[in-house]
Parts: C-alpha cells; sequence; structure tokens
C-alpha cells in the first residue's frame, strides 16, 4: 500500500507540473484500459508475496516467461492492432528454454538448503 501510496503522490505531481492534455478525458476511454491500474496492483501484490517464498530470481524470470508467452499469443493473433508474427518452433523453444531457466535456478535455489 505504502509504494502505490508513494507512486500516486509522484503521479500526481508530475500531472500537475508536467502533464498536457486534460485529466478529464480518463472518463471517456474504454473501460478495459483502465484496468492496467487494477492488475499492476495485483501484480504487486503476488510478487509481494512470492518473492520471500521461492526468491527474486525465480519470481523475476517467471515473470518474463509468462510476459514472453502472452506476447507470442499476441503477435500470433495479432491482437490490439499488432502485426501477426505467427508461434514457429524457434519462439517455442525460447519459451522452453525460459521454462528450463526456472527450474535450474530452483533446483540451485534448494540444494544449499
Amino acid at each position: 500500500m505504502i509504494s502505490f501510496l508513494i507512486g500516486s503522490i509522484g503521479l500526481i505531481l508530475l500531472v500537475l507540473f508536467f502533464g498536457k492534455g486534460n485529466l478529464l478525458e480518463v472518463f471517456k476511454v474504454p473501460k478495459w484500459q483502465l484496468l492496467g491500474g487494477l492488475l499492476g496492483a495485483i501484480y504487486i501484490s503476488i510478487l509481494a508475496y512470492a518473492v520471500p517464498k521461492v526468491g527474486v530470481s525465480i519470481s523475476v524470470i517467471s515473470v518474463i516467461c509468462g510476459q514472453m508467452t502472452m506476447s507470442m499469443l499476441i503477435d500470433h493473433y495479432g491482437w490490439f492492432q499488432s502485426q501477426r508474427l505467427p508461434i514457429n518452433g524457434y519462439r517455442v523453444m525460447g519459451v522452453m528454454l525460459l521454462l528450463a531457466a526456472v527450474v535450474f535456478i530452483y533446483r540451485g535455489s534448494t540444494v544449499n538448503k
């Protein structure tokens, strides 16, 4: 909560001093675009819970693996008006290597326990 409070205060100050545009326009955007704030809060909450349990390295590589997987789906289907880039063996192998990294890092962190 403290993190979001400080971040919100910082963003408010940035908008007040450097912002250009009309803040009331936020009410005219599609509502699904406002989910970023909620999803960001969920993301930070999950990481705050996971890092003490599994460590920073596994948490970070897991996030990257999830982002790569989702970005491949977005590319493959052309969501959000992006160029369609089909999933191929090289891209799948890249994600598989990231998953292997998670396994090796996890096993390496439990060896000394």
